[in-house]
């Protein structure tokens, strides 16, 4: 026989076994995994909500799987420097990331400098909870619903001022989608942090704001402030009473924070179906479920095809959003 026809032959045998026995290695080292400590990387500070939940998704693992899922808070540069560190690292399922809704709105803020693709570098583990905002106002305001706001806004182009976290942020995206949904002229105030906001809105600095339900949920109910709607497609269980958009009439106004976690692009199937399965059971069934409730946020515990979709779907969104309001990194 012909040196490279045997060649030819024993590569092929060769790729044909390794083809069979892949399936089965993968599901070996699935079995197996973890067999010695992981890492969590969080994009940013300790005590933030991502944070926080970052936090539960790594002790679960740990309660589960028999290691320990070290956390690495890696903040910066609007989660990217965390985010990147999880995209780079070795596709073994010994690192993964928490990311929220900042990971789907940045693809349409950064575009080209971004310094990964959000779809393409990532392999969606579980989106493990949402949180709903609540739109407020300041008690001045003459608008006890989502209508008359409108009309006030409608009336008075360019008087009434929301704050948020920042240009891009959640809070800000929610404002721009009643803005670009109502057909309203309102001012956008950016600040460097959540808290600033709250202050100012509570001393009537600006008129009105979006945030997540626990964080507002005192002032609400010591009528500090007025709550007009909520951003999610069910109402708030904390907040019964207030509609959401959609029964207010402004269907676009959607935003509901996501929280969830990712694995590098490459990460076998059968660990990605492993870590995804295990949190999933803990928010679905177990005592997470009710210590998220609790803390204001709305369990979910999906699929990896499930969260994929979803952040497709966001992306997607937000990059529209972000393009028609004409928004631009500071």
């Amino acid at each position: 026989m012909h040196p490279s026809r045997r060649a030819f032959l024993i590569n092929g045998l060769t790729m044909a076994t390794g083809a069979a026995i892949l399936p089965w290695t993968f599901a070996a080292r699935a079995a197996q995994y973890p067999d010695k400590p992981a890492r969590l990387i969080i994009p940013y500070p300790p005590g933030a909500a991502t944070d926080t939940l970052g936090r539960m998704a790594g002790q679960v693992f740990a309660d589960a799987l028999g290691q320990p899922f070290v956390v690495e808070n890696r903040g910066g540069g609007g989660t990217t420097i965390g985010t990147r560190a999880v995209a780079v690292s070795a596709p073994d399922g010994y690192t993964i990331g928490m990311v929220d809704s900042t990971f789907t709105i940045n693809p349409g803020l950064l575009g080209d400098r971004q310094p990964y693709d959000a779809i393409k570098d990532f392999a969606p583990v579980s989106l493990m909870a949402t949180a709903p905002f609540v739109m407020v106002v300041h008690p001045s305001v003459k608008a006890s619903d989502v209508a008359s706001f409108v009309a006030l806004a409608k009336a008075q182009p360019g008087t009434l001022s929301f704050g948020s976290a920042g240009v891009g942020s959640g809070p800000h995206l929610a404002g721009e989608q009643l803005r670009q949904q109502a057909g309203v002229d309102v001012l956008h105030v950016p600040y460097r942090g959540g808290g600033t906001v709250i202050t100012d809105l509570l001393g009537g600095q600006v008129q009105f704001a979006f945030a997540t339900v626990p964080t507002l949920l005192e002032h609400i109910k010591g009528g500090r402030l007025k709550a007009l709607a909520v951003t999610s497609p069910q109402r708030a269980s904390q907040l019964p009473d207030v509609p959401t958009f959609t029964e207010a009439g402004l269907r676009g106004v959607d935003i509901s924070p996501l929280f969830g976690l990712v694995a590098p692009a490459g990460v076998p199937e059968p660990i990605i179906q492993k870590l995804s399965a295990t949190l999933a059971e803990s928010v679905r069934k177990g005592a997470l479920r009710d210590k998220l409730a609790g803390l204001g946020f709305q369990p979910v515990g999906s699929t990896p095809a499930e969260f994929a979709q979803r952040i497709r779907d966001d992306v997607a969104k937000w990059t529209a959003v972000i393009q028609r309001g004409g928004i631009k990194a500071e």
